[in-house]
Order: C-alpha cells, then structure tokens, then sequence
C-alpha cells in the first residue's frame, strides 16, 4: 500500500501539525504516486488555504489499522469505544465499516475524525485492493462524520439522507469549535464538517458488483436525516444511531418518532442489525429492545411528570434513573434526553 503521505500545519500556528494521507480511490505503485504527487498536491493545497505542506512523501504510511471483524461474508465492522471524545481516542466511537462486492467497497460512516478515517482505510487496504467509491454517512454525529474528508480526497461518492447536508451545515461552527475542544488542534487537522449534496431521496442502491446496498431514510428518529443500508445477500441492516446498545441513546430528534421508527423497523426482514454504538453485529429484531426500552422509559417517566406539573428542571433529575445500571455514559447523555423528550412531549 503506497499513498501519498502529507505532513500538513496550521498556518496561523505553524508548530500545529500532524501527518495525513492523500490516498488515491484505486492501489497504485510507488512510480505512479510519485509522477502524480505534485499536480495532487497543488490541487488540494487549492483548497486547504489555512494549511502549509511542511512535508511529503511516497510510502507506505506506518499507521495502525483499525481492528475490524467480518460479521458476515464481506461486511467487516469496526468497534467504537464507549467515552467521550479525547485527544487518545481521536473520536473513535462509532461502529464504522465496509462492503466489499467484486467490483468497489462501499464505506459506512467515517468515524470522529481524519485519524480514525485512515486507520479505516488501512484496514480495507488489509483486505482487499478494490477501489472505494462511496462513503454512505447513517446522520450528522460528528463522530460518524467527521473523517469523511478522506474519502472525498479519494473522489469516493458521499451518499446522505436529503435532510444531512442543512443540518450538518446548521451546526457546522458548533461541531468544529466543540469537537475541536476536546480532540486537539492536531487531531483537528483535516478532521471537518463537510459539506456534502444529498445524494439519495427515498431509497437508493449502490451497486458494489454482484451486491446490491439498499438505502433508506427514515422521518425524523435518533435525528432527522437517519439513513439506514440493508445488504439482502447477508441479511445484513446497518440501523446508524437508530439502534444502540451498551453506550446510553442520544436523542436529537423525536423520541415520539424514534420509537414509532423502531415500531415499524420491527417487522424489517433481516437477519442482523449492525449498531450505531455497542456490538457489531446483534440479532434482529432482538437487537432493538435495549434502546426501545429505554427510549419508552423516558417518554412514559416525562409523561408522568408533566402531568404532575413539574417543570422541566425537576424533571430533568429523576426522568430515566430507572435506566441507569443498563447503560454506560448514562451520566453525559441522559439529562439531554430528559430535556429534549419534556420539551417535545409538553405540547402533546
């Protein structure tokens, strides 16, 4: 695997700096990197005014791949970790992963940063050479998100629900300054919101050769611009954030509408669902229940509030402790749950 290998710094804070790939959509060897580098280079240093190039080299980049396990015949799958974004971790919290077919891989989401993309692509590079030529992202959560920018270096196709590119866009400045806070500088490097074009409006397939993804959007759940893939020759849906397990749901949408999504996702033919966070692969639609459980939890207790007229400040203290010991990170998700569902479920 030889890519060109770029050690980029801020140029408002030159000692700022991290190294990154500037890979190409197919393998190639060490004389084509090399005879392409400077017109690459010079086309994307276009558009990355706010960086300088400190170096550059043809190389095989010594980066550790992600650790992946193959769930299914040609779907492999990274485990998130279950904390909260760090400078250690690099915003490596989501399950991430591939499709091969006999012709292309596709990407599902890009993990919380360009580091974390990388590591990803070095394990595709572990498993096969064909050309990755899409990027499906499940909604807008920065650590799904925010190392998309490898894959659009790459020329892959950025696949969205239509809802993503306002929404991504609406949060674009909180998103940077807050992921940018807890990662570092340097893993920000590179690391963006992206702006992307939906690129799918209902469903959608992609075809991989000799497998077909089939996409779907679904009204406003987890978030409004939720957008699951189901592999019919593996059985094999892929639900985003619509389905967690282990790490505590985050509501950034409709808890009405989760649930109702999960009501209608229950009779879904599938053999497995891949999570957005929690093990790679559970059964379905058994794999389900945790967060529909918790998510009825959370409705039923807010609903019971308001009705014995207390404010969202009381609310907001007890609303899901019955829920607590079967989650992880209940503490940093919670309470935003609590106040989102009370905001929504007030006006009922």
């Amino acid at each position: 695997m030889i890519e060109l290998v770029l050690t980029a710094c801020l140029a408002a804070d030159p000692a700022v700096c991290a190294t990154h790939l500037l890979p190409q959509t197919v393998v190639v060897s060490q004389a084509d990197c090399e005879a392409l580098a400077g017109v690459r280079i010079e086309a994307w240093q276009k558009q990355h005014p706010d960086l300088m190039i400190a170096n550059q080299v043809c190389e095989t980049p010594d980066i550790t791949p992600l650790p992946v396990t193959e769930v299914a015949d040609g779907i492999w799958m990274h485990k998130g970790l279950h904390e909260i974004p760090t400078p250690k971790n690099a915003g490596d919290l989501a399950n991430i992963g591939f499709v091969v077919g006999q012709d292309a891989v596709a990407v599902i989401d890009a993990g919380g940063s360009r580091d974390v993309a990388e590591r990803l692509l070095v394990a595709i590079r572990q498993v096969t050479g064909l050309p990755v030529k899409y990027l499906v992202l499940t909604h807008m959560h920065p650590d799904h998100t925010m190392g998309a920018s490898l894959f659009m270096d790459m020329g892959a196709q950025i696949i969205v629900h239509e809802n993503l590119p306002a929404a991504l866009a609406s949060r674009a400045e909180t998103y940077q300054a807050n992921y940018g806070r807890l990662i570092g500088a340097q893993r920000m490097i590179l690391s963006n919101v992206v702006q992307v074009d939906a690129l799918t409006t209902g469903i959608a397939e992609i075809d991989l050769g000799g497998r077909i993804l089939h996409l779907a959007q679904t009204p406003t759940a987890h978030t409004d611009n939720d957008l699951r893939v189901f592999d019919d020759q593996t059985g094999t849906l892929w639900a985003g954030d619509l389905v967690f397990a282990e790490h505590t749901p985050a509501l950034d949408g409709s808890i009405t509408g989760w649930l109702a999504a999960l009501d209608d996702l229950r009779e879904f033919k599938a053999d497995r669902v891949v999570p957005g966070h929690g093990p790679v692969s559970l059964p379905w639609p058994e794999g389900m229940e945790d967060v529909y459980s918790y998510l009825s939890a959370i409705a039923q207790e807010t609903r019971t509030a308001i009705k014995q007229g207390e404010s969202l400040s009381q609310a907001i203290t007890h609303v899901g402790e019955s829920q607590r010991d079967k989650w992880q990170l209940f503490d940093e998700f919670n309470a935003r749950n609590a106040t989102a569902a009370y905001t929504e479920l007030e006006w009922e």
